[in-house]
């Protein structure tokens, strides 16, 4: 899909985008563009691949004019900027806004005047029945995304959603063990918290795998695993043979949930196991075909996706947090 393709990627500075666009060099595309806002950041990942198919823009999502220069002659679009942090997006819920949807709708508009083939948008289980302005943008981002699809005949529209990806920016991992480390102590929000996990790689493989079969319309939910922050939390203190490590309950920040869950309720009406890995919430509009070509998929047989459980073991978390590169 990806070969000879000039692909472009919005927030492709990230911690998503490094990995995304190493997974994509792979595949043979003849250029890939990133859109993001941070020259610095730029520089730095231009020396970090030394490719001569990596190309930079400096734009933000926010500027239409900018992004639809940067559509030109693109074949596919992978849309990974966003405000992101939940606390932030409380503060400055406008910046949150003008990004996470606004951004969004321009990426549509860009897109679609530059008949662009396909969009994979990356979403997040915080948008399944959203606590949080993070979660509200993105839901609505994912609204637009869904209904882009009737916008035109030519472009295609996917969404993808994940959880916390281990070792991104701002990860609970690299906190803990800096904390861990250098204070013999973490700060917890809550002892009973938990939350979907998954390795960069797999991530990046599972978003490729949504990229390539999205028909257009659908909400591919990534069926990750999960595990009781406090368990992730001891298994590091283990490893790193630290004990009688303080650990202080700081308290649940606004808009913060003690479980997350990555299918809704209502969504799971309209939910389809679509394999092992995937489950695929189909739009409550109609898009033409897409319900005709789902229609031998089974059901999905429960009502919600929560990260209440199960639960992974610890040696599953090492197990996880060796393939993700923390632990050896």
């Amino acid at each position: 899909m990806f070969t000879n393709a000039t692909i472009l990627v919005t927030g492709g500075t990230g911690s998503w985008g490094y990995e995304l666009i190493e997974q994509l060099l792979r595949e043979d595309p003849k250029k890939i563009i990133v859109f993001s806002r941070n020259e610095s950041t730029q520089v730095a990942m231009k020396r970090t691949f030394e490719d001569s198919r990596l190309s930079f823009c400096i734009g933000d999502v926010r500027d239409k004019d900018a992004l639809t220069k940067a559509c030109e002659k693109v074949d596919y679009l992978f849309h990974l900027a966003a405000l992101k942090h939940v606390p932030v997006c409380e503060d400055q819920p406008y910046e949150a806004l003008k990004t996470n949807v606004i951004g969004t709708q321009n990426v549509i508009e860009a897109a679609i005047e530059n008949k662009v083939k396909k969009v994979i948008n990356i979403s997040t289980d915080k948008a399944a029945n959203p606590s949080n302005f993070y979660g509200m943008t993105k839901a609505i981002g994912e609204k637009l995304i869904v209904h882009a699809n009737l916008l035109s005949d030519y472009t295609k529209f996917v969404c993808v959603r994940g959880g916390n990806v281990l070792g991104t920016n701002g990860s609970v991992i690299h906190l803990f063990m800096k904390q861990i480390r250098e204070k013999n102590q973490i700060g917890i929000t809550d002892k009973a918290m938990t939350r979907f996990f998954l390795t960069k790689e797999e991530a990046i493989s599972l978003l490729l795998r949504g990229a390539k079969e999205g028909k257009g319309g659908e909400i591919f939910v990534m069926t990750m695993p999960t595990c009781k922050i406090m368990d992730l939390a001891e298994v590091l203190m283990e490893e790193m043979g630290k004990h009688n490590v303080d650990v202080i309950e700081l308290g649940v920040r606004p808009g913060e949930k003690i479980h997350e869950i990555l299918l809704s309720e209502f969504e799971s009406h309209y939910t389809i196991a679509y394999d092992k890995d995937y489950l695929a919430i189909l739009p409550t509009i109609d898009i033409p075909g897409l319900r005709e070509y789902y229609a031998d998929y089974p059901k999905v047989p429960f009502e919600s996706f929560s990260s209440e459980g199960p639960l992974m073991s610890k040696i599953e978390i090492k197990s996880l947090l060796v393939r993700g590169g923390f632990l050896v």
